[in-house]
């Protein structure tokens, strides 16, 4: 008879950016009181990856990455995405910016062995969750880092990035209190 595998909680990384400071404050804000304090926050970065954004947020962009305290569960991916499009749609409506959208907020789940990014677009590498939700296997960990795959945003590629991702992964570990075989650090 087969059992299911044992599901670990994950850590829920957002990454938040904005062309304004005050608007990424205000995420980070919005954050804490929503999924509790942060563990972990990456040092803002210029996201000039990609122009997808500048109609709806302008340019001169910045991105940041914040590490959760409190652990949540694998299947909650969907409804966080749900709750950080409410906090998006929250920022916009008080009418303190004048762009469209002056707030990006993408969640993702960093385990042991993955990281995964919550998107609201269909593609063929993506699963289709809820509610108009979908994931997709960003990172994968191996040989003591975590490594792109052909479809993996740019920003995501970038060792400064990747970096901050391996430390919440250690924080991740001694959170858990596992020791881990050698082989999978």
């Amino acid at each position: 008879m087969r059992t299911l595998g044992q599901i670990e909680p994950q850590v829920l990384v957002v990454a938040l950016f904005s062309r304004h400071e005050a608007a990424l404050a205000e995420g980070r804000d919005h954050l804490v009181a929503a999924f509790g304090p942060f563990a972990l926050v990456s040092p803002t970065f210029a996201f000039n990856h990609t122009d997808y954004y500048t109609t709806t947020m302008g340019t001169g962009l910045q991105k940041q990455l914040v590490a959760h305290e409190r652990l949540v569960p694998m299947d909650s991916l969907a409804g966080l995405k749900r709750q950080t499009i409410a906090i998006e749609e929250a920022v916009r409506a008080a009418g303190r910016y004048a762009e469209p959208r002056p707030l990006n907020l993408d969640p993702g789940l960093l385990g042991l062995g993955k990281f995964c990014l919550a998107t609201t677009k269909d593609q063929a590498h993506r699963i289709y969750l809820r509610a108009g939700i979908f994931a997709e296997v960003t990172l994968n960990f191996r040989d003591k880092a975590y490594h792109p795959n052909p479809w993996t945003y740019r920003d995501y590629r970038e060792p400064f990035v990747l970096e901050f991702l391996g430390q919440v992964r250690r924080w991740y570990v001694q959170a858990r209190c596992v020791e881990l075989p050698a082989s999978a650090e």
